[in-house]
């Protein structure tokens, strides 16, 4: 079990109410699909995404992006039990959708990366280093199925 401190908490959670799912969601997604163009196979269902216009213009991403931002509100919903509140959505991903768990960090280190350019300076070191350990917590979660 992770040990969460107060600042820790608080980090998240501030940082989480002011975050927009649907936009910082679909920018991420939309990232990992065009800097990392293999992640695509895994969306074979979502229609065109020839290029990086037709990805950032896809409802389904954009869809999917949110749904992935709605997750995350889970685990920070459950902090102290990311592990059992993920066990079926990892289940998921490795069972039915094979998805290569590296993935997982891939959209987190994505996901860091929209938060920096979205807060700017507010988005500090300390503010970064509570989300980057939040989303290794996430990604073993979501990982544990593979083991």
């Amino acid at each position: 079990m992770v040990h969460w401190t107060d600042a820790e908490r608080e980090a998240i959670n501030t940082f989480w109410a002011k975050i927009d799912h649907e936009e910082v969601g679909h920018q991420a997604l939309t990232r990992v699909l065009v800097v990392y163009p293999w992640t695509q196979r895994y969306f074979s269902t979502f229609g065109n995404l020839s290029n990086a216009t037709a990805i950032a213009g896809n409802p389904k991403v954009r869809a999917h992006g949110k749904r992935v931002l709605d997750a995350l509100g889970d685990a920070i919903t459950h902090l102290d039990n990311v592990s059992a509140t993920y066990a079926k959505l990892s289940q998921l991903h490795s069972e039915k959708l094979h998805v290569d768990p590296e993935n997982f960090r891939l959209l987190g280190e994505t996901l860091i990366i929209v938060l920096a350019g979205h807060f700017g300076a507010a988005f500090t070191p300390t503010i970064q280093a509570t989300w980057q350990k939040f989303l290794a917590v996430v990604i073993a979660a979501l990982s544990k199925q593979y083991h």
